[in-house]
């Protein structure tokens, strides 16, 4: 598949994809003209990127689990572990969001005479 063809069939832009091939998260095969030639195997390997992304992790950490995610049903005990890891990160934010709510609340609660800074 040429770069138009898998930006067409995954809605990633052909930046993006160029940005994906420079990290090494995608290959290219370069035919005689240098254009790219992508496996048709590279749709599915996107979007799995991308749910990875809107599931919360990072392209770095997509990258350091890259032959744990090239292989997702021989190392679904990996992705479980990493997908609890990643649900007790968020955790820990919602707690610090939390929080910084409450501080900001009973900041708010005082007298406005006073700067609510202090």
């Amino acid at each position: 598949m040429q770069i138009g063809e898998i930006s067409s069939a995954t809605g990633i832009s052909r930046d993006t994809l160029r940005f994906y091939e420079k990290r090494g998260l995608l290959r290219a095969r370069r035919s005689a003209n240098g254009y790219r030639d992508y496996p048709p195997e590279a749709v599915d390997w996107l979007c799995y990127i991308r749910t990875a992304q809107q599931l919360g992790f990072s392209l770095k950490e997509i990258e350091a689990d890259l032959p744990l995610l090239a292989a997702p049903d021989a190392s679904a005990e990996q992705l479980r572990e990493a997908l609890q890891a990643k649900m007790a990160e968020i955790d820990q934010r919602i707690a610090g969001l939390t929080a910084l709510r409450g501080e900001l609340a009973r900041r708010l609660g005082e007298p406005m005479a006073d700067c609510p800074l202090r």
